[in-house]
């Protein structure tokens, strides 16, 4: 299965983000805050097992999910193709070794080149959960998961890491991720590609961090002209829109950012069409940033504006 249905460029870590057109409702940072209500992905879900992690590939023709179903009972990826945006997925495919291990493996982020960072907890010398790097060949084979760096030179602190999200600007390539790196709580960090080929050590993002809450699982997007968007989940009570507050557990936000380096907005919470009591995980966006993809309580969901 193939969760990119365009040719491999040379460079596989430049295979991250390209630019689009700025859309006009991006000016203003609240303006695309309107997704409408949540719904079930049903062809996606399995009713026997938990899933969460949703991201679309950036073509909208693959939906790579976390799962625990299957005869190992720890989280594997999967992937559902569709000929189309306009029709429904097929069932989920699980994703061959050696993508999948006997360890729980998750957070996967495809890229427009046949690229995927994904989170395992697979033995390393980091310990704990740390983000890895594969590439798909044309013939869909994948080659060996490649560990990004240990801190202090590079991302993986020794903890839980999540969500990987690379992002190319002009100023160069940048991954985002959320771990307790430093902090008692999960927070979000940004690792610039250096000249060398390898991602150098995590640097905590302030604007989109709250020092006594748990922030996590960001995606970022690129809008075009600089401009850049980014959802995450957050237990905060306090922070972002006053007319939209936090309705317990993990609420999804939404941040934009119209200059570089990165300037990030307040985040705002994304109302009630989103977010539950309970708690909503992994957010992502869509190529066309049309659809928001999520987990909540074992299922994956869907909100477009």
């Amino acid at each position: 299965m193939n969760i990119c249905h365009k040719p491999a460029l040379s460079a596989a870590i430049a295979l991250v983000c390209g630019f689009s057109a700025l859309p006009a409702w991006s000016q203003e940072p609240s303006a695309q805050n309107n997704f409408g209500p949540a719904v079930a992905v049903d062809t996606i879900n399995d009713p026997d097992a938990a899933d969460g992690c949703p991201i679309e590939s950036p073509d909208g023709l693959s939906l790579l999910i976390a799962s625990r179903r299957g005869a190992g009972g720890d989280n594997d990826l999967w992937a559902a193709d569709r000929d189309s945006i306009d029709v429904p997925w097929n069932p989920p495919v699980q994703l061959p070794e050696p993508i999948n291990s006997d360890s729980d493996d998750f957070c996967p982020t495809p890229t427009n080149g046949r690229s995927l960072f994904f989170v395992s907890t697979r033995p390393a010398d980091c310990e704990g959960a740390n983000i890895y790097l594969s590439r798909q060949g044309f013939g869909g084979e994948w080659s060996e998961p490649t560990l990004l760096p240990c801190a202090p030179a590079g991302p993986n602190f020794r903890d839980a890491l999540f969500s990987p999200s690379p992002v190319t600007t002009k100023h160069g390539t940048f991954l985002f991720y959320s771990s307790f790196g430093e902090q008692a709580d999960h927070d979000i960090y940004v690792s610039r590609l250096g000249d060398d080929g390898t991602f150098g050590p995590g640097q905590r993002v302030a604007a989109l961090s709250n020092l006594v809450d748990d922030d996590r699982m960001p995606n970022v997007r690129a809008l075009g002209r600089g401009a850049f968007e980014v959802v995450f989940s957050s237990n905060r009570a306090t922070w972002g829109n006053q007319d939209e507050p936090a309705q317990g557990g993990q609420d999804v936000y939404r941040a934009v950012s119209h200059q570089l380096p990165f300037q990030w907005s307040t985040p705002q919470n994304l109302g009630t069409n989103v977010n539950t009591s309970s708690s909503e995980t992994r957010a992502s966006l869509s190529g066309d940033g049309k659809r928001l993809y999520f987990g909540r309580d074992g299922e994956v969901y869907v909100s477009e504006r």
